[in-house]
């Protein structure tokens, strides 16, 4: 099988492969004995590694292999013909799924074009919701289990977070700003210590676009800014989506510092997020706790 052009600067561990194309380390290395699939080459201390094109080649094994293709099939296909059958028997479910792969390969290269490209073509067809639910999410997922397991690096984690917040933003920036709307400003934030923004960006563009009023605030918002927030503009719904800060244990405490606080003749909270999923909506009725954010969205839609 031919080596892939425009190789990824990097060695791989077999682990990594596995962590990045979903195959069992036991299937590669059953397949590298059975098939030559694979040429690993070794360090000095003779531990083998691979490089980008080994993992160009599982990506695309992985792809076809999940349309039903035997490995006895796919080891006999060239790159030209495992593009020609991916293409022959794509779906909307594979066709998210080679663009999956691609987008870990861009992160992997820090290759904005090869990004941008792939978002692009998605985006001939689909909104940028369904890129969110589809690509973004599912991928933003694999990136966690990366990160866990070390296949990644901090900068690559970086820069491929701000290109989905680039993309995020530059489709806001296009919308117009919504006119006077009956319901209250959705004032949009991520409490103390809390990081992770790109679910609550994708939230200002829903509500944008729906043509609600949005004030998104970004991340690690000191409490009491919010009574700040709320004194200067009225009445206003927060809403926020907590994942690690506060944490799990310290949720009920963060909704019991909020009931102390607010008045809720003028504003309401709207919560969804990994820290409160599980929790039931406090006693006082302006708090909703959503089980995911689609709940949410739907209703303040």
């Amino acid at each position: 099988m031919p080596m892939y052009s425009d190789p990824i600067m990097r060695e791989f561990s077999i682990k990594d492969l596995e962590n990045l194309t979903g195959i069992k380390a036991h299937t590669i290395r059953i397949w590298e004995q059975r098939y030559n699939l694979l040429s690993p080459q070794r360090t000095d201390t003779n531990i083998r590694f691979y490089n980008g094109n080994d993992l160009k080649l599982l990506l695309n094994i992985s792809l076809l292999a999940g349309m039903g293709y035997r490995i006895s099939q796919i080891v006999g296909m060239d790159e030209d013909e495992m593009r020609r059958h991916i293409q022959e028997k794509k779906s909307a479910d594979t066709e998210e799924k080679h663009l999956v792969n691609i987008l870990k390969i861009a992160m992997l290269n820090y290759d904005e074009e090869l990004w941008n490209n792939a978002i692009d073509r998605f985006l001939i067809n689909h909104d940028l919701e369904q890129a969110f639910h589809t690509l973004f999410l599912p991928f933003l997922h694999d990136i966690g289990l990366l990160w866990q397991t070390n296949s990644i690096c901090p900068a690559q984690e970086h820069f491929i977070s701000n290109l989905i917040r680039q993309k995020l933003y530059a489709s806001i920036d296009r919308l117009a700003l919504p006119s006077a709307h009956d319901g209250r400003a959705l004032v949009l934030f991520l409490p103390d210590n809390e990081l992770h923004d790109i679910g609550l960006i994708m939230l200002h563009y829903i509500f944008r676009f729906a043509g609600r009023k949005t004030i998104y605030l970004g991340t690690s918002v000191p409490f009491l800014d919010l009574t700040q927030v709320l004194q200067r503009l009225g009445k206003v719904s927060f809403v926020s989506l907590i994942t690690t800060s506060p944490s799990t244990s310290d949720a009920p405490k963060y909704l019991e510092r909020i009931v102390k606080t607010f008045d809720p003749n003028l504003c309401d909270f709207h919560l969804s997020g990994y820290s409160v999923q599980g929790l039931e909506n406090p006693a006082p009725d302006f708090i909703s706790i959503y089980q995911t954010p689609d709940c949410l969205v739907k209703a303040l839609v």
